[in-house]
């Protein structure tokens, strides 16, 4: 008799974790899509990125900031790199931010008189690429996006050592290298610069 009620809990068990009366589900369309990519925008990126690079080097300071393409038209874009250098060790190092992530590059050798990588102070940076966007649109953007909706924009950050202002340059083309039309406008005030193309 023991064996015979040991023998009907087990089949009891057995039958209660082995099946199930429902069929599998299919994966629901929001499981199944890809996760959209994270964007940010310039001074976001930089700030995240600023704070990485300070646990580098406790003088560290940046000097170049370039987005990848961008179609949101908000100042957003998935992926930054943010070059930061210490100007008391001379070495320099590039940080990325993407979709969320950080990572940074080896270090390099950094020349703190060269012109075109003249470091600039963090509390210059006032002007989010949201704003230098929309002072790029009324400057000829808007025509370029009317005429070519899918036109990607970029946008690069550095000090200008004629002008000693740090500007974002807004470009829009097909890569920062070829650009339809490249608006300057300063990241202190937001003010627009000039047109460079």
């Amino acid at each position: 008799m023991k064996n015979f009620l040991l023998a009907i809990l087990a089949a009891t068990i057995i039958m209660a974790c082995g099946c199930s009366s429902e069929p599998t589900k299919p994966a629901t369309p929001q499981e199944t899509q890809p996760k959209a990519p994270e964007t940010t925008t310039g001074n976001g990126a930089f700030f995240k990125c600023y704070t990485a690079a300070r646990g580098w080097q406790g003088d560290v300071q940046g000097f170049r900031e370039e987005s990848g393409p961008s179609k949101t038209g908000d100042g957003k874009a998935a992926e930054w790199r943010i070059n930061f250098a210490s100007p008391t060790q001379r070495v320099a190092r590039a940080y990325t931010w993407k979709n969320g992530d950080i990572e940074h590059g080896s270090d390099d050798s950094y020349s703190p008189g060269n012109s075109s990588t003249m470091v600039f102070n963090f509390q210059a940076l006032k002007i989010d690429t949201d704003k230098a966007f929309a002072v790029a649109q009324t400057h000829g953007g808007d025509k370029v996006l009317e005429k070519t909706p899918d036109t990607n924009v970029f946008y690069v950050l550095e000090w200008n050592h004629l002008t000693g202002s740090l500007l974002w340059h807004v470009i829009y083309g097909p890569d920062r290298d070829h650009p339809v039309l490249r608006i300057a406008v300063n990241a202190s005030t937001g003010l627009f610069s000039k047109v460079e193309k």
